[in-house]
């Protein structure tokens, strides 16, 4: 019960720390916006190129803008842990009973819920301006789970580097540079068969491709599950690398 109930108070203490930023809260939830306009009327006619894979680029492309979005989210989580670390507030709550794996668990899942609030806005908008997943509520439910679990997966490799580096420019430095060169070297905004053939290979095993292409089924074609499981595991594959980085080097910082 003491694990639940901290990370509870360190999860709402997470949510009041954005809502009190205005600028971060601001960002948070128009910056999905703003990237799903962009994208879509900057690049919307792809979708006249003979083949193209659905009936409109906004179609296509809101997987990949989800993607992109939960990796924007992600970059946030490492910079929190080291204005935790630098404003003494991570040392306050070890000289507490709180539980250790609760600090850790209260960060992630607020992500995940920042994440989940963002796609739905996303794909809220998707559904206004003419795009919805074919696959109705169930695929849509599937579609967030999807976008949370990847989210919380990246997370790792943010809180990684916060936690390594103790420095935010860092966090985005070298997370921008691990995330950006992959979500443009896969499937999330360019179509497959568009891709010049070394980005092809690339794209073949690149993680970004196998979640997106899940996504995109889900939105487009229907429950395609081979796709979605290979997704699945690839995640989980990250996470498991990404999370017990972090946790081993969570252990390195506090004791």
């Amino acid at each position: 019960m003491t694990l639940i109930h901290d990370t509870r108070y360190l999860f709402m203490r997470s949510l009041k720390k954005l809502i009190r930023n205005p600028i971060l809260l601001f960002f948070s939830l128009f910056q999905p916006i703003i990237f799903l306009l962009l994208f879509t009327q900057l690049f919307s006619k792809f979708a006249s190129i003979p083949d193209f894979p659905a009936e409109s680029y906004l179609a296509f492309a809101t997987p990949g803008i989800l993607l992109q979005n939960a990796f924007s989210s992600a970059l946030q989580s490492g910079t929190s842990i080291v204005d935790d670390i630098d404003s003494g507030y991570l040392h306050k709550m070890l000289v507490t009973p709180v539980s250790r794996s609760a600090i850790l668990l209260g960060r992630l899942t607020s992500d995940a819920f920042r994440v989940t609030i963002q796609s739905l806005i996303i794909l809220g908008l998707a559904y206004l301006l003419g795009t919805s997943p074919v696959t109705g509520i169930g695929g849509l439910l599937l579609i967030l789970a999807t976008i949370a679990f990847f989210g919380l997966a990246w997370s790792g490799i943010s809180l990684a580097i916060g936690l390594r580096t103790k420095n935010s420019e860092s966090v985005f430095g070298i997370g921008a540079f691990l995330t950006f060169p992959l979500l443009f070297m896969s499937t999330a905004l360019t179509p497959f068969a568009f891709m010049p053939e070394w980005i092809q290979n690339v794209s073949n095993f690149n993680p970004i491709s196998y979640t997106v292409n899940a996504v995109r089924a889900l939105m487009l074609n229907g429950y395609e599950w081979n796709t979605i499981i290979a997704a699945y595991a690839v995640i989980g594959l990250i996470a498991v690398l990404t999370l017990g980085a972090t946790l081993h080097l969570f252990r390195k910082v506090i004791n």
